[in-house]
């Protein structure tokens, strides 16, 4: 049987901050139906950790490991969630902390965490075929395993495959690390190794050593080989583009299913679009605004520039005035873009509303009940809100970017093929008109509506195809 393990800094239902956190929890549930041994390492960020599970962790090992010149601490605990097995690496130390990132000693909060994945593998008497590493925080692991590890011939045999879920963040620390943390020498410090700018790059080190690349989308993958979108590892992604794939994420269908989802105000399926009739009053109920029969547009989203909400602030200037439709936003983020929405909210009473902040069972419900959910990105690796929304029968309105134009089809009022909108030139003028043609094809061509509906709620994203997908990429590292 194949042996993986999967490691990430975050992982649902333990601790979220984006969709490195879904995959982590989606992916390896689809792969061990696939017939995988696949198990899953994250950190025991002891003041997150969730109560509904603590009780489920047993002890399973405890040794030690050099950081610089000093001995440190490596608790090993487990526990079975859905038949698959969960590591944490334990140390108060490093994640007894009250957030998951962001910290100033990071480097070595991570450093650590990989080092001690790499030390536990004989410890646990699990040695991986492969060894899935996840973003900055877990992508130094096929350097250590080239560099500070290589000598160790139980490890020698091992494969490594890096997935990129957002290239922004690379994880940057100065060289001295090399030798406070990891204990390294020279021989790999350079541009084809893990330097970039006079700096070590952990991810840069994950795309130079691992034995395969992944992004979350086709697309995405093509983009960060350009200038564009490259983050200044765009050489780097050429030089490499031979090991370089994308795959569309996926979701949880049986999480995301609007027959079952008990957030709703009432259940329904696209035989039977009763029940998102009746979610639709009641959202306009919740916020506050006339239950007319208006196009309602959806935003759940970070309210930051990166996901397009200084565009949309904008764009809703543009068409609010001259346009029968009514928007709700749920979200949190950058401190002027969400008081730009709260006057929005103020300037069109009836029209939109806000909620500043997070609610997972309203984000839900935001799904059920608008007609359309705006999801204009500057750019977007993979997203899951629109796979989710169009799971729901909310159309998506997109930017042609990543895994939103892998997603979604946009309407062609000629063949009335497609399950959305989308628009590629990024301007305020260009969303303002696919929002006001949105809602146009909504009052004018209901029909035409309700077709599209059909098509987007009968799209399958679920994680089975992509599981498979990374399952043929294993394979074809062990052949």
């Amino acid at each position: 049987m194949l042996k993986v393990l999967f490691a990430a800094a975050e992982g649902v239902p333990f601790y979220k901050t984006g969709g490195l956190g879904d995959v982590a929890y989606a992916l390896p549930q689809a792969l061990k139906q696939a017939g995988v041994d696949i198990r899953v390492v994250l950190p025991l960020y002891s003041r997150l950790f969730p109560d509904a599970y603590r009780e489920q962790l047993r002890p399973l090992a405890r040794f030690s490991l050099k950081f610089g010149q000093q001995e440190k601490y490596v608790g090993v605990l487990t526990l079975k969630l859905n038949d698959v097995t969960y590591y944490f690496i334990d140390n108060e130390e490093f994640f007894g902390r009250d957030v998951l990132y962001g910290e100033w000693d990071d480097g070595g909060r991570f450093g650590f965490f990989q080092m001690a994945i790499i030390e536990m593998l004989q410890v646990i008497d699990f040695i991986p075929d492969i060894l899935h590493v996840n973003d900055w925080h877990t992508a130094f692991i096929p350097v250590l395993l080239a560099d500070k590890y290589q000598w160790i011939n139980a490890l020698s045999g091992i494969k490594t495959q890096l997935t990129i879920h957002n290239l922004q963040f690379q994880g940057w620390f100065p060289q001295s690390i090399l030798d406070d943390v990891f204990g390294i020498g020279r021989q790999f410090a350079n541009d084809d190794g893990f330097i970039q700018d006079g700096s070590v790059n952990y991810l840069k080190g994950g795309i130079n050593f691992a034995n395969l690349v992944t992004t979350v989308s086709p697309s995405y993958a093509g983009e960060i080989q350009t200038p564009a979108f490259g983050e200044h590892l765009d050489g780097t992604l050429r030089k490499q583009n031979w090991k370089l794939r994308g795959i569309l994420n996926g979701i949880d269908t049986t999480l995301y299913d609007p027959q079952t989802d008990k957030h709703l105000y009432a259940n329904y399926s696209a035989d039977d679009l009763a029940g998102k009739a009746q979610d639709k009053l009641a959202l306009q109920q919740e916020f506050g605004l006339p239950q007319t029969d208006v196009p309602l547009f959806g935003v759940v989203s970070r309210l930051t520039r990166q996901k397009g909400m200084d565009l949309l602030v904008d764009a809703l200037n543009q068409i609010l005035p001259g346009t029968d439709m009514q928007i709700v936003i749920l979200g949190t983020g950058d401190g002027d873009l969400e008081r730009h929405f709260d006057d929005l909210h103020a300037r069109y009473a009836g029209k939109v509303a806000t909620y500043i902040g997070f609610d997972v069972a309203l984000a839900q419900r935001i799904y059920g009940g608008v007609d359309f959910f705006v999801m204009p990105s500057a750019f977007e690796p993979s997203g899951l809100a629109q796979m989710m929304a169009m799971r729901y029968g909310a159309l998506p309105i997109v930017h042609e970017t990543g895994g939103l134009r892998d997603s979604v089809i946009a309407y062609d009022a000629t063949t009335g093929d497609g399950d959305g909108f989308s628009f590629w030139e990024y301007t305020t003028g260009v969303l303002a008109e696919t929002l006001r043609r949105a809602a146009e094809v909504y009052t004018q061509t209901p029909d035409e509506f309700a077709h599209l509906q059909q098509t987007a709620m009968a799209k399958d994203f679920d994680w089975v195809h992509a599981a498979q997908d990374y399952l043929q990429g294993y394979q074809n590292l062990l052949n």
